[in-house]
């Protein structure tokens, strides 16, 4: 969930950049800044470092999910996940951010309106949710500032292209989680309710969880075939044939209890290490390359901003690691809809 919230923002933004005719790594690099700033709702689940009593875990509690659900249950999707948060702070981590080109004066006043805001976000939520609804607005607030300050550090977008990014992805944040736990706060700090409970896909809770992991596992390959598009890269070319060993976990849905929300674990590990293994087998031993082959690999990889790699040196331009990528989200995809079957297959009867 956690990378999935990150990836879809910086799909969508890459995306709209490129439609835009922004060049290739500027595109990609916006689409970071906006995955970056997806994630940081999620800093309230910092809260269980807190709220777990470490004297009262056990070896059964540990594993158990809901140990640390639990333990964050009370401020986790209710204060951070706000779009009324993320359309104030968004502009606020612009303003932070501020221009490299700009005075002096005009950034110090950028920053003072930023800490305005921010401050402002602190304090009506300590007025509604107590200290410890400050205590996660202040760390949401200095998460949003950390990862402007590095926006601002190594790119060149100015102030008004950060907090575009900044906003998107903070209004993108909260969907992804309808399908996986408690609705979200979408108007926090105001009373108004949009979801009562969890978005159901399916009234059995196995096919409903494996319908959000592929809802999950789509986000991710959205992010990976944007990344190609972009690129001018043939992703095809990289997904080995060694991804078709995915399909044989279809036969973990007779051999383990039906995962679900609240027991998941074993099912997603195990799928997951399925696309390691896909991946791992695609990798082809290659002798270490010389240093003349290195600079020539950096050059190619390092061309100006406005120049896009070409779709004729896929083999040349992409990185082992790419192929592995592609390979592995191909065994999980084969592994997933292998499982579904079966399981269904397997209901029925």
């Amino acid at each position: 969930m956690f990378l999935g919230h990150a990836l879809l923002a910086f799909a969508l933004a890459a995306l709209i950049a490129d439609w835009r005719g922004w060049p290739a790594r500027r595109a990609l690099t916006l689409g970071l800044v906006a995955g970056a700033f997806a994630a940081v709702p999620d800093i309230d689940v910092a809260y269980a470092a807190v709220a777990l009593d470490a004297g009262s875990l056990t070896a059964e509690s540990v594993v158990e999910p809901s140990t640390f659900w639990d333990a964050t249950r009370n401020v986790h999707r209710t204060i951070t996940h706000s779009l009324v948060v993320a359309l104030l702070a968004g502009p606020a981590f612009g303003l932070w951010a501020g221009t490299k080109t700009a005075t002096p004066q005009t950034r110090a006043v950028g920053r003072g309106l930023a800490v305005v805001i921010l401050t402002a976000l602190i304090v009506v939520a300590y007025a509604v949710s107590g200290l410890l609804g400050g205590v996660v607005m202040g760390l949401f607030a200095v998460a949003g500032v950390g990862v402007a300050t590095l926006s601002r550090w190594k790119t060149e977008f100015p102030a008004r292209t950060v907090a575009l990014a900044a906003t998107a992805g903070l209004l993108s944040h909260p969907w992804g989680d309808l399908l996986t736990g408690d609705p979200p706060g979408l108007f926090y700090p105001f009373g108004v309710a949009v979801f009562d409970s969890r978005v159901l896909l399916h009234a059995d809770p196995t096919i409903h969880l494996l319908g959000a992991f592929a809802v999950e596992l789509s986000v991710i390959w959205l992010a990976a075939l944007t990344t190609a598009r972009i690129g001018g890269l043939s992703w095809w070319n990289f997904v080995d044939r060694r991804a078709s060993v995915g399909v044989a976990y279809g036969v973990a849905a007779l051999a383990m209890a039906p995962p679900t929300l609240d027991v998941s674990y074993h099912f997603v590990f195990s799928i997951l290490s399925v696309g390691l293994v896909c991946g791992g087998l695609s990798v082809r031993p290659s002798p270490i390359p010389t240093a003349t082959e290195l600079r020539r690999r950096f050059s190619r990889w390092s061309p100006p901003l406005t120049q896009r790699p070409s779709a004729t040196t896929d083999d040349e331009l992409l990185p082992d690691w790419l192929g592995v990528a592609f390979t592995a989200l191909a065994g999980i995809t084969a592994a997933l809809l292998s499982y579904a079957i079966v399981y269904v297959l397997a209901a029925a009867v």
